[in-house]
């Protein structure tokens, strides 16, 4: 049965669940209305915006940095002071908010907790209240628990040992199906930030802690103008000081690289900082430049490193642009799941991991990702050698970093070329990615290293670009659609045969294979594979 509507301004279409009246309040909904009235009308123009210059990314093959906004890049500005508890960012853990995660991310001696809503979760109805559920409960110190199958406890350290909570609320492109309000789904972002902001916002003022946000999939600044314009209201509708909400951008679309400063300006009295992705990035690359031929074509996913010179363009142009306003820059993922069973593999793991964050803090980047509480000290070691007892490097200005528009698109410049096993780890990966998302999970260990949503999109991305560019293998294999048929099939075969038939039959594989393909071969490429996979998510 559906719950009834807890408030004649919201409809909650969803079974009941357990505490969901602690999130739903009427009071949360009312101001999740609110938000819904003001913003989602100028969040559905700026949606209609991003196909209108993705049509002109198609017509010209180019991009540029905006000539109407120069006289901000070259202004004389800074976005306000980072407060105390984001001022030493060096190390940032990420993960979905389940009760487990949440109290091991923030016992992981991380300084920061990437708390998120948007990749890292499958958007279930259980899955959007109960992450909501279990931060209010650690902020209020209530999230002691038992793991029933294990027994294992699981507790919190003490407050000063915690990590700092950055919230992640989904992309403006995702609507969340399960809230309505004047007869249409409020869209998952504002949901996300609604729910959290009403209840936490003074939770996090007492702790010296917030509220602070991570903004995901931003395409322009003036997508980040209409965050502005949300954390302004929000902080009168709820009576907390202007300036008090912290918001780092996530640098994880092609688009939003020519726009760094403009970005920055807009969010400037909220700003925190930036951050340097890739598989979103990468995705990003071959979405608005699928049309553009062999140039714009990429080599398989594990040959894009940071390194690559179009990937370093961006990362050093991304620290110069926050060093030069006063802004955090942080770095990308380190993914790798250390193995409990095979030291030699973690010991090879661990020296690539601390070369990659040695790299990015001699880059002059203030902190970066890790996806796993044991990459921890491995990356706070890599940052303690560069930062010492300072806590951020924004003083490293980066005066010599001068990067031309079209070093960000300089895709050719990488002397690597797409591989018929890339396209089979594209599959293998895709299909096991998709198939644990239908079952509500957004974080999930494939082949050793700690994948999300953004794996799935670019490994159906470059399937869908290397046949649609007529890419030919080193084994002189033509990329095609059967091509591309004949590896799933084979793949499905290969799971069953590893898994079993009935773990096989109770899982979503038949599905997961199904949606992969649809989303790797079809003509019209969809613009994230989480639009038609919501659709078939349960719950």
């Amino acid at each position: 049965m559906s719950a009834p509507a807890p408030s004649p301004l919201a409809i909650v279409d969803a079974e009941v669940l357990p505490r969901q009246d602690e999130v739903l309040t009427e009071a949360a909904l009312a101001f999740v209305a609110e938000l819904h009235r003001r913003f989602t009308p100028r969040r559905d123009e700026l949606l209609a915006r991003r196909a209108d210059r993705r049509a002109e990314i198609a017509r010209t093959s180019s991009l540029d940095f905006l000539p109407e906004t120069a006289g901000i890049r070259e202004g004389d500005w800074k976005v306000a002071p980072a407060p105390a508890a984001l001022n030493d960012r060096r190390v940032e853990i990420t993960g979905p908010t389940d009760r487990k995660m949440t109290i091991n991310a923030l016992n992981s001696g991380a300084k920061v907790w990437l708390a998120d809503f948007e990749d890292a979760s499958a958007p279930t109805w259980e899955n959007v209240v109960t992450g909501q559920l279990n931060l209010i409960d650690a902020y209020e110190r209530k999230i002691d628990f038992t793991d029933a199958r294990t027994g294992k406890s699981y507790a919190l350290k003490s407050a000063e040992q915690l990590a700092t909570v950055v919230m992640r609320p989904r992309g403006w492109h995702l609507q969340e199906r399960h809230l309505q309000i004047d007869g249409r789904p409020v869209p998952g972002a504002l949901v996300d930030f609604g729910l959290y902001f009403f209840h936490n916002a003074q939770r996090l003022i007492d702790l010296g802690k917030g509220p602070f946000f991570y903004l995901p999939k931003t395409e322009s600044h003036l997508e980040a103008r209409l965050w502005n314009e949300i954390f302004v209201f929000a902080q009168d509708y709820v009576g907390i000081p202007q300036g008090t909400v912290r918001a780092t951008v996530l640098i994880e679309t092609i688009t939003a690289a020519y726009e760094m400063e403009e970005i920055l300006y807009e969010l400037r009295d909220h700003a925190a900082g930036l951050n340097a992705g890739r598989w979103d990035y990468l995705f990003s690359i071959v979405k608005n430049f699928r049309d553009g031929g062999g140039k714009f074509v990429l080599p398989d996913r594990n040959a894009v490193t940071m390194t690559a010179p179009f990937m370093r363009a961006y990362t050093e142009l991304l620290v110069r642009t926050c060093h030069k306003r006063g802004a955090h820059a942080i770095g990308g993922m380190a993914a790798f799941i250390p193995s409990r069973k095979d030291a030699e593999i973690n010991k090879v793991a661990f020296e690539k991991v601390k070369a990659d964050k040695d790299r990015e803090a001699g880059d002059g980047f203030d902190g970066s990702w890790v996806a796993h509480p044991d990459l921890v000290p491995i990356a706070m070691a890599s940052f303690d050698a560069v930062l010492g007892e300072k806590p951020n490097q924004k003083d490293r200005l980066r005066e010599d970093v001068s990067v031309a528009p079209g070093e960000l698109i300089a895709i050719d410049s990488l002397d690597a070329k797409p591989t018929y096993e890339g396209l089979r780890n594209a599959v293998q990966v895709g299909i096991r990615y998709i198939e644990a998302w239908l079952r509500g999970l957004g974080a999930v260990g494939i082949f050793g290293l700690m994948e999300d949503a953004a794996t799935a999109e670019i490994s159906r991305s470059q399937i869908w670009q290397w046949i649609n560019a007529g890419v030919v293998f080193e084994n002189g294999t033509l990329a095609t659609a059967d091509l591309a048929r004949e590896v799933a099939a084979a793949e499905l075969t290969a799971i069953r045969d590893e898994i079993g038939a009935e773990a096989f039959a109770n899982g979503k594989w038949q599905q997961a294979h199904d949606l992969l393909l649809q989303v790797s071969l079809d003509a019209d490429y969809a613009d994230f594979l989480t639009l038609p996979a919501y659709d078939q998510l349960q719950g």
